[in-house]
């Protein structure tokens, strides 16, 4: 009598894992967020790619031109822009840098009244761009501006703030350490503030001063912090519009590359060069962040 057949042992099921779960759950917690990040700034950026190869007016049909639009980096008001948005972020960087640390210096241990300083240094942060831009423009643009009168009764004479290239970068960058200081200040205090002070005793220990601890001790164990407040500087500076626009009017001298975006998109109304004009100004982005992001890592 043949043997009967063997039913087959259906596969079993797993059992779901704590960490499974886990991960299924985190997956579910992203989601939004990470649909909003694609919807808001990936989708955005494929199209700008995308724009950039093509003949696209502000009103009107669109048509590939292929790299036609690319040819706005070699335009000589973009040049212009470019040179002065690089001394603008230079300039703006390191005066913004040395005054934010050395507030962050004054105000980092705990005294009585320190906390009245340190509100009252971050308050101008608060502040929106454009607010402070017009704030500032009552301050220097007429003869008749409070830090004219300043000026005059100290018998220095009538300062056109705004007229000349260098005079509206002074004026700019003096607003913008007024605007931001504190809130650098405040990332740099709680860099600061994580140094162990153990470190410090061990190096007046050794017969260090001041210069040396400044130089050998707290700078670099606050290079995390200073890559952070440096990247965003470099980026806050790049991507500079409001400030001028609203205190010179982006004239040619003062134009900044942004500017000179809005001005092919909605005067030349070129969409297609502007797009072309902004992925050139991401590849800087990155390439600057990058790069300094690298730097800062290897000298750890």
């Amino acid at each position: 009598m043949p043997p009967a057949p063997t039913r087959p042992t259906p596969p079993r099921r797993r059992r779901p894992t704590i960490a499974g779960a886990r991960r299924r759950l985190g997956i579910l917690y992203a989601s939004p967020m990470a649909l909003l990040v694609v919807v808001l700034f990936v989708v955005p950026l494929v199209l700008m790619v995308w724009m950039s190869f093509n003949h696209w007016p502000l009103l009107g049909a669109s048509a590939p031109n292929g790299v036609e639009n690319y040819s706005a980096l070699r335009d000589p008001l973009f040049l212009r822009a470019v040179v002065f948005t690089v001394k603008y972020t230079v300039v703006t960087t390191v005066v913004l840098g040395l005054v934010a640390f050395g507030l962050a210096l004054l105000v980092q241990e705990s005294r009585p009244g320190v906390g009245v300083y340190r509100t009252a240094l971050f308050l101008p942060s608060v502040v929106g761009l454009a607010s402070t831009s017009l704030l500032f423009y009552g301050l220097f643009n007429t003869e008749a501006s409070p830090l004219n009168e300043l000026v005059r009764y100290l018998g220095l004479g009538v300062v056109d703030w705004l007229g000349s290239t260098d005079n509206a970068l002074a004026s700019t960058v003096g607003m913008i350490t007024w605007r931001f200081a504190g809130f650098y200040m405040l990332i740099l205090m709680t860099g600061l503030q994580g140094i162990d002070p153990i470190l410090y005793e061990a190096a007046r220990a050794d017969g260090a001063n001041r210069w040396q601890i400044l130089w050998r001790v707290t700078l670099p164990l606050l290079r995390p912090t200073l890559a952070l407040t440096m990247v965003l500087s470099l980026t806050g500076s790049l991507l500079a519009f409001d400030q001028f626009f609203i205190l010179t009017g982006g004239r040619h001298e003062t134009a900044t590359v942004v500017i000179s975006v809005y001005r092919e998109a909605f005067l030349s109304q070129d969409l297609g060069r502007a797009a072309a004009v902004s992925v050139a100004i991401l590849a800087v982005l990155i390439v600057v962040n990058g790069a300094q992001l690298r730097l800062l890592r290897r000298g750890r």
